[in-house]
């Protein structure tokens, strides 16, 4: 990686004990992936979170620090363990225990993007695949528990909000009849990784914005909420998922005519999230 793995925002004035970070937005894609790949400059950027640092970026306005990749996806999947790696992708990995991320070619070095499109003829070897893990995982994420640290440091507490976005298709497996399709889905694991009540308000700012809610369906949240959420000591994490149909064109990955509309509505959420994390929250019961 010739660029940054990742860049951190701070406000003025740290007034809130959350996180926002985007891991997956990430947009410098290395020269060394471009030459390899079997995907064109587009495709490669179907599993691309596109855009949510732009919907998030006016996190530090409210006092909240915001974290955002550098690495794309397709590179390195921060959102995954660094010992998920594929033995159908990367040279010496011994097959493990059934894992269905690896198994659908999902691992930390991705082997597929969206539809399962393959990215590479063959496979990559190990140096290859331990360079993207020490030039761009294990930097962000010692970043990431260094700020939620601080947090804890500085207020009591340290709230991530782990921001995404998801194909509009994605959530109609889970719609029931004549309900209301969800725009974005809240994950906590089921309550293992967050306060409920924080979570409560959370949901609450979403829907007073106009978005239709859901929680931990389909998408509960993975390696980064699993990690990162301590709720009994006074660490939580949520995952938020928000519907790419709502503010851009997923064919073309570009922005659409209700990008900025989406932008002006998230901003009262945001602003909601980083007030709340400027309160104490009771520890959660061991």
């Amino acid at each position: 990686m010739s660029k940054p793995a990742f860049e951190v925002f701070y406000p003025e004035r740290n007034k809130s004990c959350v996180v926002f970070a985007s891991p997956h937005s990430g947009r410098d894609y290395p020269w060394s992936l471009l030459r390899t790949t079997v995907l064109d400059d587009h495709v490669i950027r179907s599993s691309e979170d596109a855009y949510v640092d732009l919907l998030f970026d006016c996190a530090t306005q409210f006092g909240a620090t915001f974290l955002k990749a550098g690495a794309p996806r397709a590179y390195v999947d921060l959102n995954r363990s660094a010992d998920e790696l594929d033995p159908a992708l990367i040279e010496g990995v011994r097959r493990q225990s059934h894992n269905p991320r690896i198994a659908s070619g999902l691992g930390v070095i991705p082997r597929v993007v969206a539809n399962g499109r393959a990215i590479y003829r063959g496979k990559l070897s190990m140096i290859e695949a331990q360079n993207r893990l020490n030039t761009c995982w294990h930097p962000y994420h010692k970043m990431l528990q260094s700020l939620l640290v601080d947090a804890v440091q500085q207020h009591g507490q340290a709230v991530l909000i782990d921001c995404h976005s998801m194909p509009h298709e994605a959530v109609q497996s889970v719609v029931r009849r004549g309900a209301k399709r969800p725009e974005v889905v809240l994950g906590d694991r089921f309550g293992a990784a967050a306060s409920g009540e924080f979570v409560d308000r959370i949901e609450a700012a979403f829907t007073a914005a106009g978005f239709v809610v859901s929680r931990n369906a389909p998408f509960a949240g993975a390696y980064v909420t699993q990690a990162y959420g301590r709720p009994n000591r006074g660490q939580h994490a949520v995952q938020i998922e928000i519907d790419r149909a709502l503010y851009m064109d997923e064919k073309t990955i570009k922005p659409s005519r209700h990008f900025v509309d989406v932008q002006r509505r998230l901003r009262s959420v945001i602003a909601e999230i980083a007030l709340i994390g400027q309160e104490r929250m009771p520890l959660a019961a061991e």
